[in-house]
């Protein structure tokens, strides 16, 4: 059986006390699963420009071999969280799993291939129409759109005032977003226009039956990690213990409100990462 080691924290519930230490004693048995924005990587005015933190990759290829499964759940395309990652030809990330576009892309390690659904129709005619609509809104000053593939995003953090255009946009992207058949997620000064049906808690979930883990760990630091959260405590509630994990955030505290662990950031997760493996290789 595992042993917490002084370098892993403990965490503040009993809930997450008690998925640690099943993890502990079964690592073989546990799916490992991560955000990549804020969680793996330090988040960036300019998102084309987000790596993994220097820690994070070593942190993960040593863990990775010691537990079922290490998985990447993202709202981002698949190959790009693969590239901006480094995680592709890394020893000890042979079986990694990246689900890009909360699930709907799929990247193997073991094949280096990207499987996907067709595109929601509704997304392209959003990626049309977006342009004009800020126009009409008076939005461009410091918002820009970031093209998401099967997604459309758009980025406040570089107005005069980030959460004041966040505030001015979110109801009318809300409407644009259901005339189109899609759904509106807020994340921390963005918001995300994608097709419904698919979320970080349906991808986990269904990741987790795929595997048979016993054991969950999941972190994350966004309003668009809260479904993963709500997923592995309903499987807590089917008897699979779960570890939840906030990559420490200011900007959200409902994530952190809900985790059962905090950390600082994506050095901090991966100080995490780091312990979980050692404690592993001691057990």
């Amino acid at each position: 059986m595992g042993t917490q080691p002084e370098s892993l924290p403990r965490p503040a519930t009993p809930a997450g006390r008690e998925g640690l230490a099943a993890f502990l004693a079964r690592p073989g048995r546990a799916v490992v699963a991560l955000d990549f924005d804020g969680t793996l990587a330090d988040i960036v005015d300019d998102p084309e420009q987000a790596r993994a933190h220097p820690g994070a990759v070593p942190a993960i290829a040593a863990l990775a071999p010691r537990v079922a499964s290490v998985v990447v759940i993202t709202g981002r395309p698949a190959g790009v969280a693969v590239r901006y990652g480094g995680f592709a030809g890394v020893p000890g990330l042979e079986h990694l799993v990246v689900l890009g576009h909360y699930g709907a892309e799929r990247w193997d390690a073991v094949t280096g291939t990207v499987r996907a659904a067709p595109e929601h129709p509704g997304v392209a005619a959003v990626r049309a129409e977006l342009p004009g609509f800020l126009d009409r809104a008076g939005a461009w000053r410091g918002t820009w759109i970031e093209e998401k593939g099967r997604a459309v995003a758009v980025h406040t953090r570089r107005a005069e005032d980030p959460q004041a255009a966040f505030d001015a946009l979110r109801d009318p992207l809300a409407g644009l977003a259901t005339r189109h058949g899609l759904v509106l997620e807020p994340g921390r000064m963005v918001l995300e226009l994608r097709p419904p049906g698919v979320d970080k808690g349906v991808a986990l979930t269904e990741y987790v039956r795929e595997t048979g883990a016993e054991t969950v760990v999941y972190a994350g630091d966004d309003l668009g990690d809260l479904p993963a959260f709500a997923a592995v405590e309903k499987l807590r509630s089917d008897g699979v213990p779960g570890l939840l994990v906030c990559s420490g955030s200011d900007e959200v505290a409902e994530v952190a409100q809900r985790a059962d662990l905090q950390v600082p950031g994506p050095a901090g997760v991966a100080g995490f990462l780091s312990a979980l493996a050692t404690a592993t290789t001691a057990a």
